[in-house]
């Protein structure tokens, strides 16, 4: 631990001892655990954020007859897990919603989903539930069945109140569930007045996948490849995240080579991302032709994946204890190629992004995210970097290959469209040199280390910088060597509510390029 962080760990400690609230400490692998007692729970995280310390992911878990609440935080690249237990009878917990924005939707999906109440929380209503159950039924619980007892047709939720703006010439717009595109299901209710949004309020988890409950009782293999399809466009960060979890609890290290290539995995991904995403910013304000081009370099990397790992997104290239696919020595001299063309043509087409005066008066100063607004928020990736969050779990909590690699962390602090914009631009470079350098020094070796099978009640976290950002997942194994509980997190959950901040005082026309401009996923965030 570095000199910085020990000194702020020790004045959090002694903060929290002044206040008369009583840690017990332990380990998992390098990250600490802290049991906090229930009635301290928001009282620890105001200490928490008085101290700097970032709101990262919250989850439940049952062990009969209790429930373990979670949440991990964040200060300095050093990650910290609070732990507090209630009983059956008596399943209610401070809110830390108040202190962080952050932990709101994630306490109200447990609440939905586990019936865990949260106290004093600053919005009860329900999240996750779109009348696909009863009120009184908690779906992740232990004595609820994985099929349910769906009805031939779902009640509509009709009743979901949304918040009101009043006033002379204010009216509202509902856009969605159903998009005009091909875009998942998500619901946004405006407030304007003339074109100017006074307020947006979003209504997601229409797809509403069952992956937590999908994940009880299955193989690591198995929930490698649930944990592969949370996203589909992050498949390679999902799959690392979890697998990275699993090692971790079955305490095993995979080979040199295998995380070399999870890390061009990784890179590949951002890249074809981002490549999708600045087309389809532009065109979002009529910008056709930057679209087209961003496009067929986004179908040619494409192709390029498919020819070197057999699958053009990358999916089940990752398993647990190691890779499923390895490069030969022609596959990292034309992968090497192919970077210089990717190279060349953004240098001839990127000038006319620059140049581009139409272009440049929709996307400067639209989606103003501001640094303090951002930071309240925890956001992540692109969305956090663009408005002066300096944090990346490769360069933060390294690991391997990342921690044998130059690189720089791209950050911007003008937190418009624009500046998301070239964050994204940027980071394909970056990519492109992370890889560069892993293809030099990418070792010899195995692809695969045997796996041993988790003792009873073994946990892990998995912790991965993914295109949009930081991805944490957590396992915990039976005795069987199957999973008891999976909770990935995708960065969407975190950055999803900063969009109800980005679009205030934009004109009606400018969401969609505000909305694409975060791209959050609608099926990363609806487990």
């Amino acid at each position: 631990m570095s000199q910085s962080n020990s000194n702020w760990k020790d004045d959090f400690t002694n903060q929290l001892q002044a206040n008369v609230i009583a840690i017990n400490p332990s380990w998992l692998a390098d990250m600490p655990i802290w049991q906090i007692a229930a009635q301290d729970w928001r009282s620890f995280a105001e200490l928490a954020q008085k101290q700097g310390l970032r709101w990262v992911s919250g989850w439940v878990e049952q062990q009969s007859p209790d429930y373990i609440v979670n949440t991990i935080f964040e200060k300095k690249g050093l990650y910290l897990l609070a732990r507090t237990q209630v009983g059956e009878d008596n399943a209610h917990v401070p809110s830390q919603a108040p202190v962080y924005p952050a932990a709101n939707r994630s306490e109200r999906h447990s609440q939905d989903m586990f019936g865990i109440d949260f106290s004093e929380h600053p919005d009860n209503r329900p999240w996750v539930r779109h009348k696909a159950w009863k009120k009184n039924q908690y779906p992740l619980r232990d004595d609820f069945p994985l099929t349910g007892s769906p009805e031939q047709i779902t009640t509509a939720d009709t009743d979901y109140q949304f918040v009101k703006a009043r006033g002379a010439g204010v009216y509202e717009i509902p856009v969605g569930p159903v998009h005009a595109g091909i875009i998942e299901p998500g619901h946004f209710r405006f407030q304007a007045v003339g074109e100017t949004i006074l307020n947006l309020e979003e209504r997601l988890g229409y797809v509403h996948k069952g992956i937590e409950k999908l994940a009880v009782n299955q193989t690591p293999e198995q929930c490698a490849r649930l944990a592969a399809r949370v996203s589909g466009d992050s498949t390679v960060a999902h799959g690392w995240a979890a697998c990275r979890a699993m090692e971790q609890a079955a305490e095993i290290s995979i080979p040199e080579r295998a995380a070399f290539t999870r890390g061009i995995l990784l890179e590949r991904e951002r890249i074809a991302n981002h490549l999708g995403d600045i087309g389809a910013i532009c065109n979002d304000v009529g910008f056709a032709f930057a679209q087209m081009q961003f496009s067929r370099l986004r179908e040619l990397w494409l192709r390029g994946n498919a020819q070197y790992f057999q699958h053009r997104l990358l999916m089940d290239c990752i398993v647990p204890g190691g890779v499923s696919r390895d490069l030969s020595t022609e596959d990292c001299q034309a992968m090497l190629l192919e970077f210089q063309g990717l190279q060349k043509e953004l240098d001839e087409i990127l000038p006319a992004i620059d140049l581009n005066s139409s272009l440049e008066d929709r996307l400067f100063t639209a989606g103003f995210l501001s640094e303090q607004t951002a930071a309240a928020f925890g956001t992540l990736g692109y969305v956090g970097r663009a408005s002066g969050q300096n944090r990346d779990v490769r360069r933060d909590w390294p690991h391997s290959p990342y921690d044998q690699l130059t690189f720089k962390v791209i950050v911007e602090n003008q937190g418009d469209v624009a500046s998301r914009v070239w964050v994204r631009v940027k980071e394909i470079f970056v990519a492109i040199k992370l890889l560069q350098q892993m293809l030099e020094k990418l070792p010899d070796g195995e692809l695969i280390t045997h796996w041993q099978t988790p003792d009873a009640n073994s946990e892990g976290i998995g912790i991965i910088e993914g295109w949009r950002g930081e991805i944490v997942s957590y396992v915990r194994f039976n005795n069987n060597n199957q999973i008891t509980r999976f909770y990935p997190r995708d960065p969407s959950v975190i950055n999803w509510p900063a969009l109800e901040k980005i679009v205030l005082n934009n004109i009606v026309p400018d969401f969609p390029v505000c909305n694409k401009s975060l791209n959050g996923s609608y099926s990363g965030h609806d487990l």
